[in-house]
């Protein structure tokens, strides 16, 4: 296997279709990232990592972009914050992660590990000693009436995390900073909310949603849905 930056091989974009459907049909709605997800490429290439086995197999891709602000200085809307924040043209203090996407054929071989030691290959390459990530708690979705903040604490009985991904973070050396409440913000209609998760909504209130770490809200009144994701920051030293 072999990592490249899209400054290395650009036309690997084109490729992203090949990992499949990564995320729940909502998660490809929200507003920031809808504006500014190409950008990534364009402004910041050396951020954005493909990694190819020896028979040119697609198999994932992180995405990272460069923030004015540290692990001191966290927002709550993490997520989003830290893609929208990266074009503000402020000076650059960190680097956020945004993404890694593992194809669906390709995942439980450990491949999520290889992809953030890349990315913090890529924030020393920079010269720079901090990488923060918004973390979405891969199995918080089974528990979404937990608080995210006390979900946090679970730990299996040796010790470790109990959700996977967090668990990957603090195997790499990661410290968990804090919970961000409102990471991510996704709101559509009603119609679009039924299209997303093939769900009727008859009523409004509160639903748990396939895929959402938090239920999401429905006001019929308002013809409105609106679901607000808590991530977990953790912090990467370099």
């Amino acid at each position: 296997m072999k990592i490249f930056s899209h400054a290395e091989r650009p036309e690997l974009v084109e490729r992203r279709d090949e990992l499949g459907e990564a995320w729940p049909e909502f998660m490809y709605h929200d507003a920031i990232a809808n504006e500014l997800w190409n950008r990534q490429y364009d402004d910041f290439p050396d951020l954005q990592l493909y990694l190819l086995d020896d028979d040119d197999r697609y198999l994932a891709e992180s995405n990272a972009v460069p923030i004015p602000f540290g692990p001191g200085a966290l927002p709550d809307d993490g997520w989003d914050a830290a893609l929208e924040q990266a074009f503000a043209g402020r000076p650059v203090v960190a680097v956020s992660a945004i993404a890694i996407t593992i194809g669906l054929e390709h995942r439980g071989k450990g491949l999520s590990k290889t992809m953030l030691d890349g990315m913090r290959q890529a924030v020393a390459a920079r010269g720079l000693t901090d990488l923060v990530a918004p973390v979405r708690p891969s199995l918080k979705h089974r528990y979404p009436l937990v608080p995210a903040e006390r979900y946090v604490e679970w730990r299996r009985e040796d010790g470790r995390l109990l959700d996977p991904w967090l668990r990957v973070h603090e195997s790499a050396g990661a410290r968990l900073i804090r919970v961000a409440p409102r990471s991510m913000r996704i709101s559509g209609t009603l119609a679009e909310w039924e299209d997303w998760t093939k769900m009727a909504f008859p009523d409004s209130g509160t639903y748990i949603v396939p895929g959402a770490l938090v239920p999401v809200v429905i006001d019929r009144e308002r013809d409105e849905g609106l679901y607000v994701e808590p991530n977990v920051w953790m912090h990467h030293t370099i």
